[in-house]
């Protein structure tokens, strides 16, 4: 069905609510130096499918790159929809802190994160695997938002389903990207 030049206008205006601030293949490739050059002091991390697989515990990659982020200098914080029983385990082999069942895309969770890092919106960064979520609300939130792709394609239903939309709303931004 043919849009009109203002309908697809109206459209990706309404999308790019969803839009990441930046892309990253892997959390595990971000050049975290460059973004404390940059003045960002504090980083939120979503934990499945963005540090390790769904419901996998801390492991050596993640437990490394912690450790490099204090070294860098950076505050550390895990804002996740999981309960206490899967985020504190983690957080604790990590040393970092943790917001648990922080009910995003509500902005209360990433506001709280940043009052526990002692950092403002404006200098902190929160990496996530879902737009709908994460990224929106990071974004609502006042945040720089990065998506990365998920680690793992293995996940559950209601996720699969957000995923299909999500596709829809990435090729769109990628559209809107290249102008």
């Amino acid at each position: 069905m043919y849009r009109s030049e203002k309908e697809s206008n109206r459209l990706g205006h309404l999308l790019s609510a969803f839009y990441p601030d930046e892309r990253a293949e892997s959390v595990y490739e971000i050049d975290f130096e460059a973004w404390y050059r940059k003045g960002f002091r504090g980083l939120e991390f979503d934990v499945d499918n963005t540090l390790v697989p769904h419901g996998a515990p801390a492991d050596a990659r993640s437990v490394e790159l912690f450790r490099k982020l204090r070294g860098i200098g950076f505050r550390t914080c895990l804002i996740s929809n999981n309960r206490r029983t899967r985020v504190e385990p983690f957080a604790e082999a990590l040393g970092t802190e943790f917001i648990s069942m922080a009910n995003k895309p509500f902005t209360g969770g990433y506001r709280r994160g940043c009052a526990v890092l002692g950092t403002d919106e404006r200098h902190t960064l929160f990496i996530g695997d879902q737009l709908f979520t994460d990224v929106w609300g990071a974004r609502k939130a006042g945040i720089y938002t990065i998506l990365v792709n998920p680690i793992n394609p293995k996940e559950e239903i209601q996720i699969v389903l957000k995923r299909k939309l999500e596709k829809k709303v990435l090729d769109r931004y990628e559209r809107d990207r290249r102008g």
